[in-house]
């Protein structure tokens, strides 16, 4: 979908789908909490790859926040699937694993962007911003 012209008219605005990835249930719920943008919508939330894949399937996002280390099938493996799938998609690796051999595992598979965890709501809104206005 594109827009028909390029008026910004309130309401005209195409809501982008976001998919949340994260093996904890808290993590899950504060990046739907912490992210301040009225055309994202979340979709769908996982708590491991396998998961992922079925509600990535069901719900066609456009954004997903993936962490890394899940059980049954961890992020890396994931992002691979999922731009496979669909090889637009983008994605934010989300993951307290900092070192720079895994990041650039992750960018090499599809990924597009890496936050470190902790993160403030600031840097996790600048990082979707930057998906965003990526596609």
């Amino acid at each position: 979908m594109s827009a028909v012209n390029g008026s910004a008219a309130a309401g005209a605005r195409r809501a982008f789908r976001l998919l949340i990835v994260d093996d904890s249930n808290i993590m899950r719920r504060r990046i739907e909490r912490s992210q301040q943008f009225d055309e994202l919508e979340v979709v769908g939330a996982a708590s491991n790859g396998v998961e992922a894949l079925e509600l990535f399937q069901r719900t066609d996002p456009d954004l997903v926040t993936m962490d890394l280390t899940m059980p049954q099938m961890g992020g890396i493996e994931c992002i691979e699937r999922l731009v496979q799938l669909k090889p637009d998609v983008r994605i934010l690796v989300i993951s307290a694993l900092a070192d720079k051999a895994t990041a650039i595992d992750a960018m090499e598979k599809g990924a597009n962007g890496f936050l470190n965890k902790p993160f403030t709501d600031r840097q996790l809104n600048e990082a979707i911003a930057e998906l965003i206005r990526g596609r």
